[in-house]
């Protein structure tokens, strides 16, 4: 740093000088943290409750019991290829640095993009269903403030002004109650465990009667509205979008890695351990909640929903106990995936490349991007304006939608760098966390993974989805490829009309070998030697 004052760094300091950046946000997450992040935003307490609907419709039993195990084993996959990369490039930026350092300013530029479209659609559609959740709990309790939350008018304008009211509160937190944010994250691992724990046990012991066996892993059923002769090839597809999108957001170790001690091996381990954890415990309260589910009429006749088998299955008091508990998860789930999301678009404005950067790069006195936190929070409530639509049974096919946007956006970021990494090959140098050889067939299924479900969930839902349908309605209208389709338009006239002359990529902050520069004697300044095999077998 030739121009700075002289400043004491430590190993993760250096490394992170190294890739160019000062430490402006503050390094004191600890490896359990960074995994209690992705652990939170992963959130079987939201993404199993909140889309268990879109299996039971599109496949029904065989889609949850054997779906989700199976494209689990996938999803880990794209994990640990990515903790590979994250070892080498602990940055904030994360998805988007990697693929500009490996492939080029072009890669980098369309990976933010895509990781950003993600990262807001995740917001939305976690605090968009913890709102929903949260609207049962108020019915169950005949809540009546500012609105009736105990009949069944209104529903979809209550659900999104509880929405919006998450939404504020959540960037309170960001912004003010920051130096909680990693302990709110750790108690949400207990949240998540116990709380997954009590309500297996619940479903287990409340219940009369609960589904033989062949029924949990055997039974098909199709409530699409689509031809049951496009079953295989069609529609049990469509109901894997369970497992891919509860399995999402663990970029954010990554993206906290830049507040991570030893950023190196525990972001990395971040990554892929929070994807294991959760594909376990996610499977087990899967099949407490498909054993339970005797009822089946009612089950159909409530859209297939989680809480239609609470309600026809348990006792009041139990089915308010379970959606209490999978609506705090909820809360803690959408809080930690602001902390991401915020932190990525801090990071690519650092770099230049969002608009207003300026503003969206400064930091409170806590060091906290604040109106990164606010514009991610105002975007996530714009995109799923369209919610506030259903049809005649108060369905909002937008959530589905936002969903899908979430799923396509981040997978293809998460993919590309994957990519690069692959066709680098031999080139590429690992870091102290590597998957050794594997990395080859390792990086091969992730990318053809990926390009499989970003086809299947482009897809209309139902046949009211499909433009030329004589029954084709706006409201059920799959509109994740055309927010994308947009982004992708969008972002390339970005790169040809600016990015392309003027978007100088990665902006070096700080010379890590510039005068001045002291390294703290008692701590390596290079990283450990890269150990083949060090990934899970």
């Amino acid at each position: 740093m030739s121009d700075a004052t002289p400043e004491v760094l430590g190993r993760d300091e250096r490394r992170l000088a190294e890739l160019g950046y000062k430490q402006s946000l503050n390094r004191a997450w600890s490896g359990f943290s960074n995994f209690a992040i992705s652990f939170t935003i992963i959130s079987v307490l939201a993404g199993c409750f909140t889309t268990y609907g879109q299996a039971w419709n599109n496949g029904g039993p065989i889609a949850i019991t054997w779906g989700w195990p199976i494209i689990s084993a996938f999803i880990l996959i794209v994990a640990l290829s990515m903790s590979e990369l994250v070892s080498k490039y602990p940055t904030a930026g994360a998805i988007y640095w990697w693929s500009s350092e490996m492939g080029g300013r072009v890669w980098g530029w369309f990976t933010g993009w895509f990781n950003m479209i993600g990262l807001i659609g995740v917001v939305a559609s976690v605090d968009y269903a913890c709102a929903t959740f949260l609207n049962a709990v108020l019915g169950l309790y005949k809540v009546d403030f500012i609105f009736n939350f105990g009949d069944d008018a209104h529903i979809l304008r209550e659900t999104f002004f509880l929405f919006a009211v998450i939404l504020v509160l959540h960037a309170l937190i960001n912004i003010f109650q920051t130096q909680l944010l990693a302990l709110f994250n750790n108690v949400s691992v207990w949240v998540h465990v116990i709380g997954v724990a009590v309500i297996v046990a619940i479903l287990a012991f409340v219940p009369d009667t609960h589904q033989s066996f062949d029924f949990v892993f055997t039974k098909r059923i199709n409530n699409s509205g689509f031809s049951g002769g496009m079953f295989w090839f069609y529609i049990l597809p469509l109901g894997f979008l369970l497992t891919q999108y509860t399995i999402t957001g663990f970029d954010a170790s990554a993206h906290i890695s830049e507040e991570t001690k030893d950023a190196e091996q525990a972001a990395a381990r971040g990554v892929w351990r929070s994807v294991f954890y959760s594909a376990v415990i996610g499977w087990i309260v899967l099949l407490a909640i498909t054993f339970a589910a005797t009822d089946v009429k009612a089950i159909n006749e409530g859209a297939g929903s989680s809480l239609a088998i609470f309600d026809s299955a348990l006792t009041p008091a139990a089915a308010k106990a379970v959606v209490l508990i999978s609506t705090i998860g909820q809360f803690f789930c959408g809080m930690a995936c602001l902390t991401s999301a915020s932190r990525m678009f801090y990071a690519f404005s650092r770099d230049r490349a969002v608009p207003g950067n300026r503003l969206w790069t400064r930091l409170t006195q806590k060091r906290v991007p604040s109106y990164a936190v606010m514009m991610v929070a105002l975007l996530s409530l714009l995109i799923t304006l369209p919610a506030l639509h259903g049809d005649e049974n108060a369905f909002p096919f937008a959530f589905f939608a936002v969903v899908s946007i979430t799923v396509i956006g981040l997978y293809i970021a998460y993919v590309i760098p994957i990519f690069l990494r692959w066709r680098m090959g031999d080139k590429f140098q690992p870091a102290s966390w590597t998957l050794g050889r594997k990395y080859k067939w390792m990086n091969a299924v992730a990318v053809g993974e990926v390009a499989i479900i970003t086809v299947v969930f482009c897809l209309p839902f139902t046949p009211a989805a499909v433009p030329w349908n004589d029954g084709f309605k706006w409201e059920a209208f799959n509109y994740a490829p055309l927010t994308v389709g947009l982004v992708l338009i969008g972002a390339w006239l970005g790169w040809i009309l600016w990015a392309k002359k003027h978007w100088p990529g990665h902006v070096r902050e700080v010379d890590p070998f510039g005068e001045g520069a002291e390294i703290r004697p008692d701590v390596p300044t290079t990283p450990p030697e890269p150990e083949p095999g060090s990934a899970p077998a």
